[in-house]
């Protein structure tokens, strides 16, 4: 495996000692996570997807959203709208936080979403996705340092409807400093499987850099997909879910040809450090609900003892905890 597939990469006057990427995603990337992330060596991260109306009304979970993790030195705020004037004002907003970059959702297919005509509707659009473009860039020029302005998107609206070569170009010309490829339509929505070539298509055009998402779940995935498509780096979504271990696994693929999973004792070890600083937080009995989730893909894919059942019934006693008691106990027995 050459050790050329894992390098830094430069997005403006952002430069990244590597190329593994934290997605975007809604109800996984908070603050905690992302600080976990970052610890087991994500050298880029995103925040989860933030309303530009919600922050205009000064919503309270919007601002908590955008925080910075204590330990991430580099991250972006993602933000979602329809209306250039409200990204500009978000944009504007969002700078007393100093994010690295401002990312742009143009891929989020999820209908309460998409019926305001954010997210993957303004696939449809390409002069109101520049217009949007142009005004967050405006603003971080006034605002931000000039941090970049990135964009991510997906192929297309369905598959009569694939411009995503188009919305990359007109995002590149509007000042976009990267875009990342989902390459999935909104009509797939998290089905079937993402045609990588778009990725190579796009990589091959853009003279900014293209990070590739979609279909991520193992090291030997990364190192495909930055090998078959040229992308410069790659943004690891569900595959990261409970999955922080993703990261320092993948670069030692990437750089030595090999990698070890973590043992299973690792993985509820971060998993309970996990619900301990969410509850300092958000409030224990908050925190215990929320991490319902977290712990089914912390312990996805545990086989069991011989004659003991593995990770399902696990996680369906797991779903039932209230307290971190309660997951402690759980867990130890």
């Amino acid at each position: 495996m050459p050790d050329t597939l894992y390098r830094p990469v430069k997005i403006g006057g952002l430069e990244l000692p590597g190329n593994l990427f934290l997605a975007p995603v809604a109800g996984y990337t908070d603050r905690i996570f992302r600080s976990i992330c970052t610890e087991y060596g994500a050298d880029f991260s995103f925040t989860e997807l933030v309303s530009a109306e919600a922050l205009m009304r000064g919503s309270r979970p919007s601002l908590d959203l955008v925080r910075r993790g204590e330990n991430e030195k580099r991250y972006a705020i993602q933000l979602f709208g329809h209306d250039p004037v409200t990204m500009y004002r978000a944009a504007v907003a969002i700078s007393a936080f100093r994010p690295e970059a401002v990312d742009i959702n143009c891929g989020c297919p999820v209908p309460k979403v998409v019926k305001t005509g954010a997210g993957s509707a303004l696939m449809k659009e390409p002069v109101l996705l520049g217009r949007i473009v142009e005004a967050v860039v405006r603003a971080s020029g006034e605002m931000l340092q000039s941090a970049p302005v990135t964009v991510k998107m997906r192929s297309g609206w369905d598959s009569q409807r694939i411009n995503y070569l188009e919305c990359a170009r007109i995002a590149a010309e509007a000042g976009a400093a990267m875009v990342t490829l989902h390459p999935r339509t909104k009509g797939q929505g998290y089905g079937g499987k993402s045609d990588w070539s778009h990725i190579a298509e796009l990589a091959s055009r853009l003279s900014i850099p293209v990070a590739g998402s979609g279909d991520l779940y193992t090291p030997e995935d990364a190192g495909r997909m930055l090998r078959e498509t040229g992308c410069a780096a790659v943004m690891f979504a569900r595959g990261a879910e409970g999955n922080p271990f993703i990261f320092p696994a993948t670069r030692s693929f990437l750089t030595t040809g090999s990698w070890e999973p973590p043992a299973f004792e690792e993985r509820i070890e971060v998993a309970l450090r996990h619900l301990t600083l969410l509850a300092a937080g958000i409030g224990e009995r908050a925190a215990c609900m929320e991490m319902r989730k977290q712990f089914c893909s912390y312990t996805k894919g545990f086989p069991g003892k011989t004659g003991e059942p593995g990770s399902a019934a696990l996680r369906k006693r797991l779903t039932s905890a209230e307290t971190i008691a309660d997951y402690r106990r759980i867990l130890r027995e």
